[in-house]
């Protein structure tokens, strides 16, 4: 018979405690304590053989089975690293409608040589081919299947012996072992551990869906980022057609890689030259427009500053600032004010970056000078030059990484000059066509802009 206990857990960290408290001891949070019955039953999970507890040296470790499945997702497989790994688990979150279960699903549609179970927690059979329908997929070897008992789950992965395990959402799913309801810290953490024995065991790709809460991070305890091998966020502005999949967390890969997306009516779709779709052809001679060679990660594009500088029309100036950091921007005017003479103390700044996107790349600070000064004198900037360099407080323009990249951007894209940091050591500028200057100060680089 089995034996059931009632504690009380911190749905914010998992922490357990005897009693109810108002504020968790571990992590501080108030009124996050709830109460949980934990029933004590012999646990379903499989259990390894003996051969698996042996230890193995390096060279004995076989690696036959561990090449990647290439979802043929391009901006996905960039952000994983190359693709899946057998026995790897992926965690994906990101807010409301934003498109997570559009991007599984395109990519369960498109493996058509691997066998996929995708189950759904969320949406029935119907929907999820109405959904498919919407994004034109074709009939493929993925199976469907709509299910929240982690029981259950476990014993279609041992008869469907699935390559890749897609689940929609982790949120969802309960097991008997805990009889708190589906979404509790104590349901998360042991149907993802579940899942994870089994993935390791018999070698299944899984790619978790999860939920966030209104802070904006993961739902669920923190230990759910620790089981899982890579966390993905994918973000975006719905007011904007462009998403974006960024890498928090990855055993397999690099962090710093960006995947680029465009949200259409048949689903979303990858965004191979962003600089293309970020750079507008509507401004020419018009005021308060820059153009920075910026970098995410590994990857080089060009992107447009736009600024607005007006006199006060209140007591106080406003100063607002749309996917760039206020702070900075605010630290930019005063280097102008301190260093090079300009008095903005009176005026209105609007800074706004062009696509919805958020960069947060230092070498922005020069194209947004550029741009401020620029709707200040309303003298507009040659759609042709491109700006890379960080301000420091004292007004020297300071070299930044990955510059023979970002050149290589701007004259692919038919740029003509660049403005750079005199201080780069160490590159060959004779092998690039485009003009590149090469400025130490703020102040040369306005007398040389706006002369």
């Amino acid at each position: 018979m089995s034996k059931s206990k009632t504690v009380y857990v911190c749905q914010s960290c998992g922490a357990q405690s005897p009693k109810w408290v108002g504020k968790c001891n571990i992590c501080g949070e108030w009124n996050t304590v709830l109460e949980e019955i934990v029933t004590e039953r012999k646990s379903v999970l499989p259990q390894q053989s003996k051969d698996h507890l042996r230890p193995l040296l390096l060279s004995e470790i076989n690696l036959d089975q561990q090449e990647r499945i290439v979802t043929g997702n391009s901006e996905f497989d960039r952000v994983t690293g190359g693709g899946l790994v057998p026995g790897g688990m992926i965690l994906l979150g990101g807010e409301p409608g934003i498109g997570k279960s559009t991007l599984v699903l395109q990519i369960a549609l498109r493996l058509s040589h691997l066998k996929v179970l995708y189950i759904s927690g969320e949406e029935s059979l119907q929907q999820l081919k109405m959904r498919a329908n919407r994004l034109n997929g074709k009939q493929t070897s993925c199976l469907f299947l709509c299910e929240t008992s982690l029981e259950n789950i476990l014993s279609h992965l041992e008869s469907e012996k699935p390559d890749l395990v897609i689940i929609d959402s982790i949120q969802t799913v309960a097991t008997e072992l805990a009889e708190s309801s589906p979404g509790s810290v104590t349901q998360i953490r042991e149907c993802t551990v579940g899942i994870m024995k089994v993935a390791k065991l018999k070698q299944i790709a899984v790619l978790l869906i999860g939920h966030i809460n209104k802070e904006g991070n993961l739902a669920g305890p923190k230990v759910l980022e620790h089981i899982v091998d890579t966390v993905l966020q994918f973000e975006g502005d719905r007011n904007y057609l462009f998403r974006i999949l960024r890498s928090i967390k990855n055993r397999f890969g690099s962090t710093s890689e960006l995947g680029i997306f465009e949200m259409r009516q048949d689903g979303l779709h990858e965004v191979i030259n962003p600089s293309e779709m970020l750079l507008s052809s509507h401004n020419d001679g018009l005021s308060g427009t820059a153009t920075a060679a910026t970098m995410e990660g590994m990857r080089s594009f060009l992107i447009e500053v736009q600024a607005l500088v007006s006199s006060a029309a209140y007591g106080n100036p406003q100063r607002s600032a749309t996917g760039f950091d206020l702070r900075r921007m605010n630290m930019l005017l005063a280097v102008l004010e301190k260093r090079a003479g300009f008095k903005l103390m009176t005026k209105d700044v609007f800074l706004n970056i062009a696509g919805g996107l958020r960069v947060d790349d230092p070498a922005m600070d020069l194209a947004v000078i550029a741009a401020i000064l620029s709707s200040n004198f309303d003298v507009a900037i040659d759609k042709r030059i491109a700006f890379a360099g960080e301000i420091g407080l004292t007004g020297e323009i300071r070299p930044v990484n990955r510059i023979e990249q970002r050149i290589a951007e701007a004259q692919k894209l038919g740029f003509n000059e660049i403005y750079l940091s005199k201080y780069i050591k160490g590159v060959d500028f004779s092998r690039f066509e485009i003009k590149i200057h090469q400025i130490d100060r703020v102040e040369k680089m306005i007398r040389t802009l706006f002369s």
